[in-house]
This record gives C-alpha cells, structure tokens and sequence, in this order.
C-alpha cells in the first residue's frame, strides 16, 4: 500500500509542476486573471496533497486501515476539487459547459478536510 500511496503523491506533484507550468505560461495568454488564479489554486492544493501523500506513505504514525482511508479520501479530493476547478478555470476554451460540475469542488475539499481530520485523529489516538 505504500508504494501505491507514494507513486500517487508523485504522479500528483509531477502533474501539478505540468500543469502549473501550462498555466503560467500557454493558459496566461488565454484565460482571464479569475480563470487564472482559479486554475493556481486546484495546481497548488493538488501539489499540497501529493506531498501529504508522500509523506503518508512513509509514516508509521497511524495504523494501515486508517493510511487507506487518509489515502482514499486525499484521492478522491483531490480529483473531484482540483479537477473540477481546471475543467471551469479553462471553461471558456471549449465547446463544453463545465458548470454542471460545479458542485464538485466544494464535495472535493470536503473529502480534502475530511483525510487531514482522520489523519490529525489518527496521530494523537497513537501513543
């Protein structure tokens, strides 16, 4: 489970260094500084986790059945809060109306919150 767990974090950092970079350099000349900003944030929570998942899978701190739920739930966050956010940020460059979506960001930071509370309680609960 660790290894899966690191590979996780490192394809999420390796992607958020992507796309960051897109978005500081081809998305500048496209999109309006709102869209930009909007696109920076789901780049910089997705790069937040990768490297809490990085950490995840090297600590002992907290038992393996709560490291999959931590995992699990950064997971599904991130793909739900970062991923809705690129699709609105670059709306406006396709033909397809991402508003439907909106509602999964808010359920992505949710889950976001939800994996730090676990893993906040997790730490104390060990002695």
């Amino acid at each position: 489970m660790n290894r899966k767990i690191a590979i996780t974090g490192t394809i999420f950092a390796l992607l958020a260094v992507i796309l960051g970079a897109m978005g500081a350099h081809a998305l500048k000349k496209v999109l309006d500084a709102a869209s930009l900003m909007s696109f920076e944030t789901g780049v910089r929570y997705q790069m937040y986790h990768g490297i809490a998942l990085l950490f995840l899978s090297t600590t002992n701190l907290i038992i393996e059945k709560a490291k999959k739920l931590v995992y699990s739930l950064m997971l599904i966050g991130v793909l739900l809060f970062s991923g809705s956010i690129y699709l609105l940020a670059t709306n406006t460059l396709t033909s397809v109306d991402f508003k439907a979506i909106a509602l999964a960001t808010p359920l992505g930071g949710f889950f976001m919150i939800s994996a730090w509370i676990l893993l906040l309680l997790n730490i104390v609960k060990n002695k």
